[in-house]
């Protein structure tokens, strides 16, 4: 090309580049997310007293990339040869040999997945550096925590709901060291019953807690039990939760009750937030058995103030229930209906599925590596049944899909399974695992927790 060419060549990007503010006129692939590397050794935290907090911060999201490329599948394992997924998917073990029951996932700004183990008190940072699918190592970053579930990052804070409270820890070096440990909250109520609490910030910035119910059939005396609560970043109660003033300053912080055991919840892409419940035990069918009442509530809409039944009211009918069919009382429970409260008062659920099958975690569906028609729907890890009587009433503990149309649940099917030894509940030491959550990484990968096999599983789809 002699100089008049390039001249001229140099003077028409000159001009596309003022137009269009110089933006790279070179495609490349994905980039490789950079990992801040963090210490493996466990820090050691101090309390710094009641925390004087900052603004509300919008939670932490890995972006997923506009443009997706393979993610990387390893080798055959033990749970590919026992899983089963549907055709053009692949489940691999992420990470294996996780002590101290591994429950409620989420993924750091590092696009590391932190995991809490339960009754290790403790949380576990699982990086994948070099992205082929399987954890590098398995570094406990925070310990001495009183039975961690669900957490949660929001800003460079990751929030922790334990067993009475929520605290939040943050690494002021951004080394990985958490060296900054900070009470949010001590409005949880405690104990044992169902002991695990779960946190998820809302589209409106607010902290949601769900806590379970004490027992299993039973009028509460604390009515932050069987709830999902509310409160505002630093702890205090916002003041448009709808029992803000209420004499009783235990009940300012209720966001909806009547949630015997709610041990996940989310919100839509059009802001309704759902939620899913376990139901109660020893409720007697038509045949004088204990397996197939009440069915377990997958997707509760979940309102400001609202009542969803428990302990007086169940959801008589698995499936879809787009119509709304109201929940019926349960008499068996020997319990009187508070003056002035029906069933038909309680708010009834979107969609049901089997007694027993015991939902746990769950997550939408993203972008970034699913097909698009599989994109929308919802998963649930089923804990599956471990104490129906008979074998025919036995529930698989796997992740379902409920799939998603004009925005409501409709129908569900198997998305893994295989976990239940056949002819053996869930609970027994056969079981080759359990599933306890199930999310999205930034990869657009399925990640699940297995509580039972001490596992993180990852599904990819090979279409």
């Amino acid at each position: 090309m002699n100089s008049k060419h390039i001249g001229v060549t140099l003077s028409v990007i000159l001009i596309l580049c003022v137009l269009t503010g110089c933006a790279s006129i070179l495609i490349t692939d994905q980039p490789t997310a950079s990992v801040t590397p963090f210490l493996s050794e466990t820090p050691t935290i101090q309390p710094t007293g009641t925390p004087v907090l900052p603004p509300v911060e919008k939670p932490t999201r890995a972006v997923t990339p506009a443009v997706s490329k393979p993610l990387a599948l390893p080798t055959e394992d033990e749970a590919s040869a026992r899983l089963s997924v549907p055709a053009g998917f692949a489940i691999r073990i992420y990470a294996q040999n996780l002590q101290g029951r591994p429950r409620f996932m989420t993924f750091g700004p590092d696009n590391a997945l932190y995991l809490s183990l339960t009754s290790g008190g403790a949380i576990v940072r699982l990086p994948d550096a070099n992205q082929d699918g399987l954890a590098d190592s398995s570094d406990v970053v925070i310990s001495g925590l009183n039975q961690p579930h669900g957490l949660e990052w929001l800003g460079d804070w990751l929030y922790v709901a334990e067993n009475n409270r929520v605290e939040r820890f943050r690494s002021s070096s951004g080394n990985g060291v958490f060296d900054q440990r900070e009470l949010v909250t001590d409005n949880i109520p405690g104990g044992a019953g169902h002991f695990t609490r779960t946190l998820h910030f809302g589209p409106d910035g607010m902290l949601y807690v769900s806590a379970g119910s004490s027992c299993n059939l039973c009028v509460e005396s604390d009515p932050r039990r069987a709830a999902i609560l509310r409160f505002n970043p630093d702890g205090s109660i916002p003041a448009d939760n709808p029992f803000a003033d209420d004499a009783d300053a235990r009940k300012q912080a209720v966001w909806a009750s009547g949630l015997r055991n709610s041990v996940d919840f989310l919100w839509t892409p059009t802001g309704e937030m759902w939620a899913n419940m376990n139901g109660r035990d020893n409720l007697l069918d038509a045949n004088g058995l204990p397996d197939s009442l009440p069915p377990e509530v997958i997707v509760f809409p979940i309102r400001a103030g609202q009542f969803y039944g428990w302990p007086y009211c169940y959801n008589p009918a698995a499936g879809s229930n787009p119509g709304a069919s109201p929940q019926v009382l349960d008499t068996q429970s020997g319990l009187s209906l508070p003056q002035g409260l029906d069933c038909s008062q309680a708010v009834p659920a979107l969609f049901a599925d089997l007694a027993h099958s015991a939902p746990l975690g769950m997550s939408l569906g993203k972008p970034g590596n699913f097909p698009t028609a599989w994109q929308s729907d919802l998963y649930v890890a089923y804990h599956g049944s471990w104490n129906v009587q008979t074998t025919s009433s036995i529930r698989d503990c796997k992740v379902e899909r409920i799939v998603i149309q004009a925005g409501l649940p409709v129908s569900s099917e198997d998305f893994v399974n295989g976990w239940r030894a056949p002819g053996s509940n869930c609970g027994d030491a056969s079981t080759y695992g359990r599933p306890a959550d199930v999310i999205f990484g930034p990869d657009g990968a399925m990640y699940i927790s297995d509580d039972a096999g001490g596992r993180v599983y990852r599904v990819i789809s090979v279409q």
